[in-house]
């Protein structure tokens, strides 16, 4: 952690295909080795085949899927006293994006498609279906924090 001063974020420009903030987030964290176009190819494929396969609108089918995947708590560790506790906490709306992102591309890499174009797709519509992994780690960090509210008063 910084000691002087914390670290300016960095604004993202919207995306060329569909000019929204998140799917380029997105696209940033499916990229590996600086290689942005095949990230880009990656992820406008799994779009396409998602707009098939739910016939909704792209960016709507998309954000609600990632909103689908998003925690609204989480356990942090607090050390009290030579103890070390989970704290329950809330969490702010950018970690809820990122975790969600991250959840979603873990969950889609452990898929066993072919490609990962197929993968992402079938991720997104498990996640936009209240189902598979990337839904399961929110729902058992949501049972974490649930078994762990006794350790509430130890916030900070």
């Amino acid at each position: 952690m910084a000691r002087r001063r914390s670290a300016e974020k960095r604004e993202v420009l919207p995306d060329a295909k569909f000019g929204s903030l998140v799917i380029t987030k997105f696209i940033n964290s499916v990229m590996e080795h600086g290689k942005k176009a095949v990230a880009e190819k990656i992820v406008y494929g799994a779009l396409d085949t998602l707009a098939k396969k739910s016939g909704g609108e792209v960016v709507k089918v998309f954000n609600d899927a990632v909103e689908n995947v998003k925690p609204s708590v989480e356990v942090r560790s607090r050390r009290v006293g030579g103890a070390t506790y989970q704290v329950p906490c809330e969490v702010r709306s950018e970690r809820k994006q990122a975790l969600a992102i991250r959840w979603i591309i873990t969950a889609a890499r452990k898929r066993k498609e072919n490609t990962m174009e197929e993968r992402l797709s079938g991720e997104f519509l498990d996640a936009l279906a209240n189902r598979g992994d990337a839904v399961r780690k929110r729902e058992d960090t949501h049972r974490m924090a649930e078994a762990n509210k006794a350790f509430s008063h130890y916030k900070w």
